[in-house]
């Protein structure tokens, strides 16, 4: 087993070279060795390896004593609904997100689906699943039961909108081979709605590739279908479905920072707590924020990644949070994020408002122009962000994630990921013409100094 595979937020690497089914038995049994649980919830992903390796994980949770509710194939939101709605101890599902077919890994969360990661228990997992001395356990009381859990899930979801008058409509949904389409069609199947597919039957080869809404030939397709079927509306999900991407009546995709100012908006608007608190993260802020202010909401940053910003949501009780890469976090579905509702949300505000998701936009977009994440393989990235703070000197400085450097017609953040072997650039600015010309110059400085 690779030690690498223990990322920031969750374990994963290529299978089986760096992770296999005699890896995933050993973390499964330090799961169990620090985390002591009485019950706890078990699901995979569609991929191909993925059956074998919740095999893996059953046998040592079952053999450290542990009862395994087998929740089968799920999105990843679906284990935190199963860990906090049937009050279980924890939770693992098998799953590398958005990550290419050969690659799998694990997700975990302990009580109330809190995240485990590299500030929480991870690196104690790590050392007990690494230890060359590892000794494995084989005691009684561990068993084997099941949990239907889509009908109470489905619940949960259609309880952030208002879906008993939805309008007939036309809706494209593309699930990227995972089981997002499938998900979504049971949660919407009383409505009039007509749904036009895109990669909704589950495939765990992927054969269009990675399955990532980000990546740009997926996004073309959707656009592409949107315009060629007259869908009122468009639907994205990565392959475990945790994070949603939204497109247009006119086929254009919206960028997260958009959609998360919506949310915030529409939240907002709806909120009758005291505590208006909402987390945002620090790639693209000036949309997010000045549309949650407006709102009569607090505006509090996070550090990137869905473990982080939950725990950030959690010390602040914040009822929501949205994040630029297309997470977004609710309070009321235990401070975790989710792929559906934002879909669910949405639908629910145009149909009462009787508008288009252009119209609705419109305000939030005008004033606010962002180039997108562009993302760059450079070994050096320390000495480039070094450079950028440098020259750019003069300006407003933020170290929360990265570096973001303000001034007051542009901005750009840039970061090292957290979950690949990249350097990510985010840069907004107050025009258009301005977006370009800093594009221009912040990509050709990148670009010039990897080669150094």
């Amino acid at each position: 087993m690779n030690q690498g595979i223990f990322k920031t937020y969750d374990i994963r690497g290529v299978y089986p070279r760096d992770i296999d089914e005699k890896g995933v038995f050993k973390i499964a049994q330090a799961f169990a060795r620090l985390l002591q649980p009485k019950k706890i919830a078990l699901g995979r992903d569609v991929r191909v390896s993925s059956e074998a390796l919740w095999e893996a994980a059953k046998n040592g949770l079952i053999a450290s004593g542990v009862e395994v509710v087998d929740i089968g194939r799920i999105s990843t939101d679906m284990l935190y609904f199963a860990v906090s709605h049937y009050n279980l101890d924890g939770g693992m599902t098998i799953t590398a997100s958005h990550n290419p077919r050969e690659y799998n890994g694990i997700k975990l969360v302990t009580k109330n689906s809190a995240p485990i990661f590299e500030g929480y228990m991870l690196p104690e997992i790590k050392s007990v699943a690494m230890d060359e001395d590892f000794e494995e356990m084989n005691v009684t009381g561990g068993k084997l039961s099941s949990e239907d859990l889509f009908f109470d899930y489905a619940e949960k979801v259609r309880s952030f909108g208002n879906l008993e008058n939805l309008k007939s409509q036309k809706i494209l949904i593309n699930a990227n081979f995972g089981l997002a389409g499938q998900v979504f069609k049971k949660i919407l199947e009383d409505c009039p709605v007509e749904f036009v597919e895109l990669n909704c039957e589950p495939d765990g080869t992927f054969p269009k590739g990675r399955p990532d809404p980000l990546v740009p030939e997926n996004r073309e397709e959707t656009k592409e279908k949107i315009k060629e079927s007259g869908a009122q509306i468009g639907f994205a999900w990565d392959a475990d479905a945790d994070r949603c991407f939204v497109y247009n009546e006119k086929g254009e995709d919206i960028e997260g920072c958009f959609m998360g100012a919506l949310l915030a908006k529409i939240m907002l608007e709806k909120s009758t707590d005291d505590n208006k608190t909402v987390v945002y993260d620090p790639r693209i802020v000036w949309t997010v924020t000045e549309t949650i202010k407006n709102g009569g909401g607090i505006a509090i940053p996070s550090k990137v990644g869905h473990a982080v910003i939950k725990s950030k949501m959690r010390e602040v009780n914040a009822f929501l949070a949205v994040e630029s890469s297309g997470h977004y976090y609710f309070r009321d579905y235990y401070f975790c994020d989710n792929g559906m509702i934002p879909a669910i949300i949405i639908l629910s505000y145009l149909n009462e408002k009787n508008i288009t998701l252009s119209e609705a936009l419109a305000p939030i977009m005008e004033n606010y122009f962002v180039s997108g994440e562009i993302n760059f393989e450079a070994e050096n990235k320390d000495e480039i962000i070094n450079k950028l703070q440098e020259k750019y000197s003069d300006g407003k400085f933020e170290e929360i994630d990265g570096i973001s450097i303000e001034y007051s017609s542009f901005r750009f953040n840039v970061r090292k990921s957290n979950t690949e072997p990249l350097l990510r650039l985010n840069i907004e600015a107050r025009s258009q013409e301005l977006l370009d010309e800093k594009k221009a110059e912040l990509v050709g400085l990148i670009e010039e100094w990897k080669k150094n």
